[in-house]
């Protein structure tokens, strides 16, 4: 932040959902603000590359739900610039496509704030190439229209000339319309557009659970109504519609159709994320907790024979320790290292460690037993952990003979996920647990909140550690994973979903 001077906005196009199509300006963007300013549509990692000290607001808005003036959203832009920060107006889509970033930036303008505009992909082009429908082809379009169909309801008029519209001579694509369908139909019927024209309505386009309804144009409404179509949804018109069911490419995923929400703390928890939605779920992360690394000096690696990890978190923080010291992954050279879990082993790898002992249970009992055949001994140990980590594996290293040192090197720190994100972790079809400190702050989150879990939400625990804070919060797992880490929790995901589909 540059005190007294004057900051700069950028007013960014996220894309329409799937994180991949964020632009590298956007991704750039992200890692270097001071403060973002997010709408609800934005990916769902997009957020991931934000510098841990980033102030991140929520600016969205959501009919019948929780929502930001524009005007307050504009004031903030022009606040915060002023105090010389840099500042990231994150929007779902492309700014200049019924994003109002033209507002804003007329609003910066006047208050002599400089900007600049990131274009994004926006959704009306991406959730039909994501459906197979091309919005112009040779012979059937050369020409398309993007429509709003959500007009601002303090206009007097509506604006749109429907006899243009039934008129044009290319591919109609209306946004935000699902919710008068009925009405937008209706309109181009009696304007003259063909009863037969096809039609389809693209939910959640580009997005783990994206789906489509294809119809005539005076069928759609009554079929998506009936297949209960919900926004964000894409309604298209026009011949190129019908190319759907012959380049139609995204294929069903073993867990398309589910919304599993993620408990644990960034980035472990995009990552995790990013798993499920490879696999065709819609993830919502959902961070009941915060990591907040400790300060400290880097440890003198080399009086130790062993050094012990126990999450990625843990890695990140031990290198920044070196890192901050002027040193690197050579300080390790002396030294056995173990990790527990593979989530820990591919931090390590990340950095050019290759572990030496994995235990093939990803938990303190299991290193225990790893260790006990390892030649030669452990004379001196330094297990880098959380704060609040059990004492499972100092003692039992102690009880061997080792010198033991612990050394905290971060803590986790309670978070409530934002309200809207709230209501749609509580109504997921599975929300996971990956500690028991993920459940305690959840749970305490959601009841200071006066909500509860949805009783049809299906409950995933990493393993026994998890299940019995689960238990003690009165809550019963109904899915354990075996393997207590990412890989595990999928396995035992996946193995429970394919049970309840047959």
């Amino acid at each position: 932040m540059r005190t007294g001077t004057r900051g700069r906005v950028y007013l960014v196009g996220a894309g329409p959902g799937d994180p991949g199509l964020l632009t590298a300006r956007a991704l750039a963007l992200i890692a270097a603000a001071d403060t973002i300013l997010y709408d609800r549509l934005i990916p769902p990692s997009a957020l991931d590359g934000a510098r841990p000290d980033a102030e991140l607001l929520f600016a969205g808005k959501q009919g019948g739900g929780e929502s930001v003036p524009q005007e307050r959203t504009e004031e903030l832009l022009i606040a915060l610039a002023r105090t010389g920060k840099t500042v990231v107006r994150l929007k779902g889509g492309d700014p200049f496509v019924f994003g109002r970033g033209g507002e804003e930036a007329l609003a910066l303008s006047a208050a002599g704030i400089p900007y600049e505009i990131v274009p994004g992909v926006t959704a009306g082009i991406a959730a039909p190439a994501y459906a197979g429908i091309p919005v112009t082809h040779r012979g059937l379009s050369s020409a398309v229209a993007l429509i709003t169909g959500h007009e601002n309801p303090d206009k007097q008029e509506i604006s749109l000339e429907w006899p243009a519209l039934a008129a044009f001579p290319g591919t109609l694509v209306f946004y935000m319309g699902v919710q008068r369908l009925s009405a937008i139909a209706g309109s181009l019927l009696a304007a003259g557009r063909s009863p037969e024209e096809p039609a389809v309505v693209i939910e959640r386009g580009t997005l783990p659970g994206q789906r489509c309804v294809l119809a005539t144009l005076a069928t759609i409404a009554e079929q998506a109504g009936a297949a209960q179509v919900r926004a964000p949804s894409i309604t298209l018109v026009g011949p190129v519609a019908a190319l759907a069911d012959e380049l139609s490419w995204l294929q069903p995923r073993p867990l398309s159709g589910l919304t599993v929400a993620v408990t644990r703390a960034s980035p472990e928890a995009s990552s995790l994320a990013g798993r499920l939605e490879s696999l065709g779920a819609r993830a919502v992360q959902a961070p009941a907790i915060r990591i907040r690394p400790l300060p400290g000096p880097a440890p003198d690696l080399t009086r130790y024979d062993l050094v012990c990890l126990t999450s990625a978190a843990g890695v990140r923080a031990l290198f920044e320790r070196l890192r901050a010291s002027g040193l690197d992954a050579r300080a390790l050279a002396g030294a056995r290292v173990a990790a527990i879990g593979s989530g820990t082993a591919g931090a390590l790898a990340d950095r050019g460690i290759a572990a030496d002992v994995v235990p093939a249970r990803a938990v303190a009992e299991g290193l225990l037993e790893e260790l006990a055949d390892l030649d030669p001994p452990v004379r001196r140990a330094l297990l880098a952990r959380a704060r609040e980590g059990r004492d499972v594996l100092p003692e039992g290293l102690r009880a061997r003979g080792a010198e033991v040192d612990v050394l905290a090197l971060y803590e986790t720190v309670a978070e409530s996920p934002p309200a809207h994100v709230m209501r749609e972790a509580l109504g997921a079809d599975y929300i996971i647990f990956t500690s028991a400190s993920t459940v305690r702050s959840f749970l305490g989150a959601a009841a200071a909140g006066g909500a509860e879990l949805s009783p049809d939400t299906r409950i995933v625990s990493i393993g026994p550690i998890t299940s019995d804070a689960l238990r003690a919060q009165g809550r019963q797992p109904q899915v354990e994973a075996a393997r207590h880490d990412v890989e595990g929790i999928l396995q035992a995901l996946l193995a429970d979903a394919s049970a309840r589909a047959r």
